[in-house]
């Protein structure tokens, strides 16, 4: 029997986490542990309830999403997070796929597709709105931080791994298909994010796409 993914809401408007506390509760798979209406207290709230699932709003009184994410990301606790908010800027998706989000998600998609995407993300893998792919598209394309298939320089392990998060595929699946250890594919992504000059799984996804 799969496990129910526990999921906590962070977000400044009450209405909103209550309609997306309906929507989530609707799918036997979920459990909503908790509802914070500002940074601070979901911080202190997830200490308590130990979610494996963050959905965090950017727009926010007080400590904005950016910074509550920051905070998340230096603490212990072994939870994904998902932004879901209403702001399709190129800076907030870039900045938030920097620190770390594990998908970024608009507002105003359809209640099955967040539930589809929550359920993916609860298993690694970095889920991103279709709409704003052709955003991140456009960012990668800066001059700045393109890089060429022939001039990175990845080695042929670095080459599958890419390959297989351009697949979606999480860490535990990657070394599962290739015989390696968590470890070992943590340091290739490494490397070849540096290679890229990325900074996210996600970047080097769409990467990769654009080289086809």
């Amino acid at each position: 029997m799969q496990n129910i993914i526990r999921v906590m809401i962070i977000d400044d408007h009450p209405l909103f986490r209550k309609g997306v506390s309906q929507i989530i509760s609707d799918d036997p798979n979920f459990e909503v542990v908790g509802e914070a209406a500002s940074g601070q207290e979901g911080l202190e709230l997830a200490e308590q309830t130990q979610p494996d699932l963050v959905l965090l709003d950017l727009n926010m009184r007080g400590m904005d999403g950016l910074e509550t994410l920051r905070r998340f990301k230096q603490t212990d606790l072994l939870t994904r997070y998902v932004i879901l908010t209403v702001s399709d800027s190129e800076d907030d998706l870039m900045e938030a796929l920097k620190i770390g989000a594990d998908g970024y998600l608009l507002k105003d998609m359809e209640p099955e597709d967040l539930r589809a995407n929550l359920m993916k993300a609860s298993v690694g893998v970095t889920v991103l709105q279709d709409s704003l792919t052709q955003v991140l598209k456009k960012a990668l394309s800066e001059p700045d931080t393109k890089v060429n298939q022939a001039d990175a320089g990845l080695t042929d392990r670095e080459n599958e791994i890419l390959d297989c998060l351009a697949e979606g595929m999480n860490n535990k699946n990657i070394a599962r298909k290739l015989g390696i250890s968590d470890t070992t594919v943590k340091v290739h992504i490494k490397n070849i994010l540096r290679k890229l000059n990325l900074t996210s799984r996600l970047e080097a996804a769409v990467w990769k796409h654009q080289q086809k």
